[in-house]
C-alpha cells in the first residue's frame, strides 16, 4: 500500500523532533543494525528540499544537536578540482561520449578509495552528534547511494546519518530493500538502512 508523502511542514517538524531526541541521538531501538538513516522525498520538491535541510540544521545546530553535512555533489566538484580533472572534463565533454566521462567519473570518485575516506577524515576531525548526506541526486549516475552506504558501514557508525534521498525507499518481502533514485530507477538494493520518517521517539 502506498502511503502518501507527507507535508514539507510535516516532515520537517517530524526530522526535527527525530533527530534531536535523545532515543535517536543515542542509536536506540535499532537492534544492533547500522545507524544509517534514509529521508526520501519526491525529486519535485529537490530544491525546496534543499533549504529545508539547511534550516533543519541552523534549527538543530540551536539547540546544541551538532550537524556534520557532506554534499556529495561539492565534494565531487572539490575533488575533481584538487586533481586538476575539472577544466579538462569541460574542454573535452563536447566531442566525448557520455558513457566515457561516466566511466572517468566513476574511476576517479571511487567511494572507497576518494570519497568515503574523505568523509571519514572530516568525522574524526569534526565533532558532530549527526551525519547528514546530501546531493545524491546530483551525482547519479557516476556515484550510487548504495555505494556510499555500503563503504560507510565501517567508518560511520558511531553517530546517526541520515542521507536525504530524492526518490523512494521501498521494501517488500519479494524484493527487499531498495532506494529507487527520482523514483523510478529500480536497482539500488540496499537492506540496513532505516527509514526515518517511521522511527518514533
Amino acid at each position: 500500500m502506498n502511503v502518501s508523502e507527507p507535508t514539507a511542514r510535516e516532515r520537517f517538524e517530524h526530522l526535527f523532533e527525530v533527530i534531536s531526541s535523545d532515543r535517536f541521538l543515542k542509536k536506540e531501538g535499532l537492534g544492533k543494525e547500522v545507524p544509517f538513516f534514509i529521508c526520501a522525498f519526491s525529486p519535485n520538491h529537490a530544491f525546496d528540499m534543499k533549504d529545508d535541510i539547511q534550516r533543519l540544521e541552523d534549527r538543530l545546530n540551536s539547540t546544541n544537536v551538532r550537524v556534520l553535512q557532506f554534499d556529495l555533489y561539492d565534494m565531487t566538484i572539490e575533488i575533481l578540482r584538487e586533481r586538476d580533472i575539472l577544466d579538462q572534463l569541460f574542454d573535452v565533454e563536447p566531442e566525448t561520449d557520455k558513457s566515457e566521462i561516466k566511466d572517468l567519473l566513476q574511476g576517479v570518485l571511487d567511494p572507497a578509495d576518494h570519497i568515503v575516506p574523505r568523509i571519514a577524515t572530516a568525522i574524526a576531525d569534526t565533532p558532530h552528534d549527526v551525519i547528514f548526506l546530501t546531493g545524491v541526486g546530483e551525482v547519479f549516475p557516476y556515484i550510487r547511494s548504495h555505494n556510499i552506504l555500503n563503504n560507510l558501514q565501517s567508518t560511520a557508525t558511531d553517530k546517526p546519518t541520515v542521507m536525504f534521498f530524492p526518490g523512494e525507499f521501498t521494501h517488500s518481502l519479494s524484493g527487499g530493500a531498495s532506494l529507487d533514485l527520482f523514483g523510478k530507477l529500480h536497482d539500488d538494493k540496499y537492506y540496513r538502512a532505516f527509514n526515518i520518517m517511521n522511527y518514533e521517539v
